[in-house]
C-alpha cells in the first residue's frame, strides 16, 4: 500500500511539473518597451557673412578704441615717394587696408557711406590721394565736422578723416562708437583719430585708392 501511494505521488508531481512547463512555453513573451530616441540634431551656428578681403590681424586692438591706432603695433614706415602703395577700402567690411606691392601692411577700422537702396553714399572705383589736407573742417549744412582730413577726390568733397565732431568741436560719441562696425558717413571714409592723423601726415599724394563694397 505504501509503495502504491509513493508511485501515485511521484506520478502526480511529474504531471504537475509538465503542466507548469507547458503553460510557460505557451505564454507569449513579454514585450520589451524600447523607446526609440531620435538622434539629436547638431546645432551648427551659422557664421555671419564677411565682406572683408583680408582677415583681421592678431594685432588689431581689442577692444577697439576710436581715439587710438587700430593695431597695437607701430605704423609702417612710409617713404615720401612710394609708387607701390595702395589704399584699399572695404565699405561693407568697415575696413581700410594699407597695401605695399599688393601685400597688406596695416589694417584700419573704418566707416564709409551709409547704404541707401543697397547703394553706398561713398562712390566706388579707383581714385588717388590729392594734395588737399587739413587739421579740421566743419560743414554747417550737415552740422558736422572732423579732424585730420585727406582728400581722395579732385573737388575735395570725399575725404579720409577722423570720427565726426559736433558744432562745438567735440567728438560725436554716438557716431564714434560705430567705427569699424557699420557704415555711417555721408560719403567720406571715417577713421580713428590716430589713424586719420597718421594717414594725413604719411601717405604720399598720388597714392592709389581702391574703393569696393567688399
Amino acid at each position: 500500500m505504501k509503495n502504491r501511494l509513493l508511485k501515485w505521488g511521484t506520478f502526480l508531481a511529474i504531471a504537475l511539473i509538465g503542466v507548469i512547463s507547458l503553460a510557460r512555453v505557451s505564454m507569449p513573451p513579454n514585450k520589451i518597451d524600447v523607446k526609440q530616441v531620435a538622434p539629436k540634431k547638431s546645432l551648427v551656428k551659422k557664421s555671419q557673412p564677411t565682406y572683408r578681403p583680408y582677415r583681421d590681424p592678431a594685432t588689431l586692438r581689442k577692444p577697439y578704441d576710436w581715439r587710438r591706432s587700430s593695431e597695437v603695433r607701430a605704423y609702417p614706415k612710409i617713404k615720401r615717394i612710394e609708387n607701390d602703395l595702395t589704399i584699399r577700402v572695404s565699405l561693407k567690411g568697415n575696413r581700410v587696408y594699407i597695401l605695399r606691392n599688393n601685400e597688406r601692411i596695416y589694417t584700419m577700422l573704418a566707416s564709409g557711406g551709409l547704404f541707401k537702396k543697397s547703394k553706398s553714399l561713398t562712390p566706388l572705383g579707383t581714385f588717388k590721394i590729392q594734395g588737399g589736407r587739413g587739421d579740421a573742417f566743419y560743414n554747417p549744412n550737415l552740422n558736422e565736422g572732423a579732424n585730420n582730413w585727406t582728400s581722395w577726390d579732385e573737388q575735395n568733397v570725399y575725404l579720409f578723416h577722423s570720427v565726426p565732431t559736433k558744432n562745438n568741436g567735440k567728438y560725436n560719441l554716438t557716431q564714434a562708437r560705430k567705427l569699424g562696425k557699420e557704415p555711417a558717413s555721408h560719403g567720406c571714409i571715417r577713421l580713428s583719430v590716430a589713424d586719420s592723423l597718421w594717414l594725413k601726415d604719411n601717405i604720399p599724394t598720388g597714392t592709389k585708392v581702391i574703393i569696393k563694397n567688399e
